[in-house]
């Protein structure tokens, strides 16, 4: 069976009604990206950066899949799809998907400050004073600026392994997630689904750009490489 491996981004996780952390000027809801999503930030008040994530993790519980998430569901269904995701939703999951690596981390998760290694489902508020067993302030389960990407590695791996690339809603311009289409194998397609897509055309002679929304555009090429078997 043929893998097909999908890059998503905020764009699909938008059209659910989720918020896109950063906005048009730079900011998180207010708010200077490091003020809420650095280790220094966190540092200097951990109140404001718990809070922050609550509120997130309560919009989460109030949103579902779309027709995008659920049509990558139906892809399975017919190839080996393995999704990459720089969002912290648990979007894909909850639409049926399989195999879903978290570039970013995982909003319904935290950590302990002791020990980045454990790691726990958290679906309620983060507050101050919630530990882990060994007496380590728990944080968000969150890949920070300045951090690094523990999924990096396997993400590349799985990447190059593909057979089809697809990236749905993503401006392809945060790193290092924006760099693994270059480890695709040479002549591989790509499809590109986003409203406003920003890539060089002419360093990818197998790209196909669909200049829509997931919500629109995802249904088309699924339904488009099931009609021909890639």
């Amino acid at each position: 069976m043929k893998k097909v491996v999908v890059l998503t981004g905020a764009g699909i996780s938008a059209e659910s009604g989720i918020k896109t952390f950063r906005d048009a000027d730079g900011l998180w809801e207010g708010h200077d990206v490091m003020e809420v999503a650095s280790p220094q930030g966190f540092a200097k008040n951990p109140a404001l950066v718990l809070d922050f994530y609550n509120q997130r993790r309560r919009q989460l519980f109030k949103v579902n899949p779309n027709i995008a998430h659920q049509s990558l569901v139906t892809l399975e269904n017919h190839f080996d799809v393995h999704i990459i995701t720089q969002n912290v939703d648990d979007l894909h999951e909850r639409a049926g998907s399989a195999k879903v690596l978290h570039l970013h981390g995982e909003l319904l998760k935290a950590r302990s400050m002791g020990n980045e290694k454990d790691i726990k489902i958290w679906k309620k508020d983060l507050n101050q004073g919630d530990f882990c067993q060994n007496g380590h302030q728990l944080r968000p389960h969150i890949v920070w600026f300045g951090e690094q990407v523990p999924e990096l590695e396997n993400a590349i791996e799985i990447t190059q392994q593909a057979d089809l690339l697809i990236i749905i809603g993503t401006s392809m311009q945060v790193y290092p997630a924006a760099s693994l289409i270059d480890f695709i194998k040479p002549n591989t397609p790509i499809y590109f689904i986003d409203p406003k897509p920003n890539v060089n055309t002419g360093h990818y002679d197998t790209l196909k750009i669909i200049e829509d929304t997931a919500v629109k555009g995802v249904p088309i090429v699924v339904a488009d490489l099931i009609d021909t078997k890639l």
